[in-house]
């Protein structure tokens, strides 16, 4: 049985190939996807809205390498605790031993330890919306869901401790917003420590951690519950679980609280008083791995993807490839893309019903067809997606249109 028919007609894998959103390689290896210019639009569309939500709560982009000394994991613990998940490299100029970044945050830290920090500065934020990589198992490996290139949309907060409370509550909020233009429902799993030696930090600082977490939740009224073993191993989190169409839950979102890290690398700011005081700081991802993210999101949506986040918005029919209808489509197609808008025109010489019928199998939200009726009136019945609602039956002006679009997939209607 060919590999594609075991798949559900929901199965991201599957309707990756047939929307053509990615592909992976032999040549390339496993858990390493290849995104084709239409799933790059999902991407670059999901990061503009995380980045979005994050610059107007006062996060700041910074960059950072895909590489470092591994010296930078043994200080921050990753060393110990992901030694079998790490990517080496060997440098041919040096005697460095390199590692593939697993994580962000040991790297950020360095922004913030390069110079001394006051109080007047906190909290800093600093976000980066990168890939991380990590040496998982082939046999784990599962199309979108789990993978070795990881895109997260990352974000630390260095803050003092009466701060908390304040950075949880923003994070939370842009979880909110964020899950609501989703249509996703979640609740919040208190992922906390267990008597295990997994963990690195002193038992008291993790108790305090733990309750400040548990206090928070509550006071923001957020559904929860507390699943022990779950934390990561320098601090408890707020991990968000998001239900999907079939019902099924999925991790994605997280906001953790972390004591351990900013001693490791013996992090301070000078309080009013000229006193070194610890930084205590916040690790947090709206969306989590854009590639486990996307898995959820296609299989949720079935590929029905909303307008403001579809690869393709608009298609442009021409019924016959006489000048002036073919000259129509084109304009309006140009038009549309000098607006912003993705639009691709179908001059096939297939029959109008296959042409219609593509843009249904691709899940185009808009399709125009341009006859001689549309060339005299310069107006056009768009075709309207059928899971977007009622089929539109009146005429609009082609100009009015393209902006309803722009206005439609600004708002993330």
């Amino acid at each position: 049985m060919d590999d594609d028919k075991k798949l559900g007609e929901n199965d991201h894998r599957r309707l990756g190939k047939e929307l053509d959103l990615f592909v992976f390689s032999d040549l390339v290896g496993a858990g390493l996807p290849l995104f084709t210019p239409r799933g790059t639009v999902l991407r670059n569309e999901l990061l503009r809205f995380s980045e979005e939500l994050q610059a107007k709560n006062g996060y700041q982009k910074v960059f950072i390498p895909h590489i470092t000394k591994e010296e930078l994991y043994k200080v921050s613990g990753h060393w110990d605790k992901f030694g079998e998940e790490l990517l080496l490299v060997t440098s041919q100029e040096t005697k460095d031993k390199m590692v593939l970044k697993p994580m962000n945050c040991p790297h950020h830290i360095q922004i913030y330890a390069s110079r001394p920090r006051s109080y007047r500065e906190l909290p800093i934020r600093y976000m980066e919306s990168g890939v991380v990589y990590r040496d998982e198992k082939k046999g784990e490996l599962n199309g979108l869901v789990r993978v070795r290139a990881i895109s997260i949309d990352d974000a630390h907060v260095f803050c003092r401790l009466d701060e908390i409370e304040k950075e949880f509550r923003t994070i939370l909020s842009m979880i909110k917003e964020m899950y609501k233009v989703f249509d996703m429902e979640f609740k919040a799993r208190l992922s906390f420590r267990d008597d295990s030696n997994a963990y690195l930090g002193d038992k008291k600082d993790w108790e305090v951690a733990q309750k400040i977490i548990e206090e928070v939740a509550k006071k923001l009224d957020l559904e929860h519950f507390i699943a022990k073993g779950d934390a990561a191993f320098y601090g408890p989190k707020i991990d968000i679980l998001v239900t999907d169409s079939l019902g099924r839950e999925w991790q994605c979102a997280t906001e953790q609280l972390d004591f351990v890290m900013p001693k490791r690398f013996g992090l301070v700011y000078v309080d009013k008083d000229g006193s070194e005081k610890p930084v205590v700081m916040i690790h947090k991802a709206l969306l989590g791995s854009f590639e486990r993210f996307l898995s959820v999101y296609i299989e949720h949506t079935s590929g029905h993807f909303p307008l403001w986040l579809a690869p393709e918005q608009v298609r442009v029919v021409a019924i016959n490839n006489e000048k002036p209808i073919l000259k129509l489509a084109e304009n309006v197609v140009q038009k549309a893309k000098e607006l912003g808008i993705r639009a691709e025109l179908d001059d096939s010489n297939e029959t109008l019903g296959k042409k219609i019928r593509d843009a249904e199998v691709m899940k185009v939200p808009y399709t125009l067809v341009i006859g001689q009726k549309e060339v005299e009136s310069n107006e056009v019945v768009p075709r309207l997606r059928k899971d977007l609602g009622k089929q539109i039956s009146q005429s609009i002006a082609i100009d009015d249109f393209l902006q309803k679009v722009i206005d439609d997939a600004k708002a993330r209607k």
